[in-house]
């Protein structure tokens, strides 16, 4: 494990040292390859210095922090060291085993620092990847490479940050669903929203603002990326419906009639059902030599209603996938 080499002197030994046989420690759960460097290991020994107290954990008497400590204490000829004692769990030890081993001494390989990423995720799903970023000395986007990689499809609904707040895994989702509970309830308190939603007041609160705006409750940055490859095909729910009958569905909906935007649509689509019960008098109004410009325009209304189509039915596609 990693050591430092300033000295320590009694008065300064934090709470619970104590003077254990060298004997009674056990080898390290260490994340390095190789647990001890016998040059670092001498270097120590032959300081001089008097070293810092290693970090044990008390249940299993296994070294946490301070391996190279022991070693250079054993050339030395000590029957004893000092030991400061950590009462967690095994899982919980070996986090602080890779923290004390990235913040001082010899430094971890990269290979040694994604292995200890992967273990972690493995002993605390819940935990957020920038997390276990700070924690393993890596970049938040390679843990959560790491987490799809090792548990595809099992991402925890929320995940619990270095500052102990629990926060939504997918912020888009947790936002989606206030929305939806702003609609349904709208004057529901911003806290009970959260609650349920699993997101902090704060969020709600722009939700409720960016929903007032006709603007999509989610932000930009946080939409959950759309494949274009291929528009998705009518749901059965719609397919086969008359127009009719899916706009007056459409017009029950509250978050639609909640936004400007919404109701701009609900708008549209009942002038498009008005419209087409009046379609032979509109064409027998329509003069002659305005007949071409009106068809041309009513192709291009056509074509802007299929990308309008095309575009919620990826975002319906990528919904039903998560």
């Amino acid at each position: 494990m990693d050591d430092d080499l300033n000295a320590r002197h009694p008065e300064q030994q934090p709470p619970h040292f104590a003077e254990v046989p060298v004997g009674a420690l056990l080898a390290a759960d260490s994340p390095r390859s190789v647990p001890v460097d016998e040059s670092h290991a001498q270097a120590l020994a032959n300081s001089g210095r008097a070293l810092p107290p290693l970090l044990v954990h008390r249940s299993t008497m296994r070294v946490i922090d301070g391996t190279h400590r022991l070693r250079a204490a054993v050339l030395r000829g000590r029957d004893t060291v000092g030991v400061t004692y950590f009462d967690g769990s095994p899982e919980d030890a070996f986090v602080l085993s890779v923290e004390s081993n990235i913040s001082h001494g010899l430094p971890l390989t990269l290979a040694e620092r994604t292995a200890a990423a992967s273990r972690i995720l493995r002993s605390h799903p819940d935990w957020s990847d920038r997390g276990i970023a700070g924690r393993t000395g890596l970049a938040a986007k390679t843990v959560g490479a790491l987490r799809r990689r090792e548990a595809p499809g099992h991402d925890p609904p929320s995940r619990v940050g270095r500052d102990g707040r629990v926060r939504p895994a997918d912020p888009a989702r947790g936002r989606e669903v206030a929305a939806r509970l702003l609609a349904g309830r709208p004057t529901a308190s911003l806290r009970q929203i959260a609650r349920e939603a699993g997101i902090a007041p704060s969020t709600v609160r722009d939700v409720r603002r960016r929903i007032g705006e006709g603007e999509d409750p989610v932000p930009a940055v946080q939409r959950r990326p759309v494949t274009t490859a291929a528009p998705a095909p009518v749901t059965a729910r719609g397919r086969g419906q008359p127009l009719a009958a899916l706009v007056t569905g459409l017009c029950k909906d509250p978050l639609l009639r909640l936004s400007e935007a919404g109701r701009l649509l609900l708008r549209m689509l009942d002038l498009q059902v008005s419209g087409l019960r009046q379609r032979d008098r509109i064409v027998a109004a329509v003069p002659p030599y305005r007949a071409e410009t009106a068809a041309a325009a009513a192709a291009q209304c056509a074509r802007d209603w299929q990308e309008l189509s095309e575009e919620l039915g990826r975002r319906a596609s990528a919904d039903a996938r998560d």
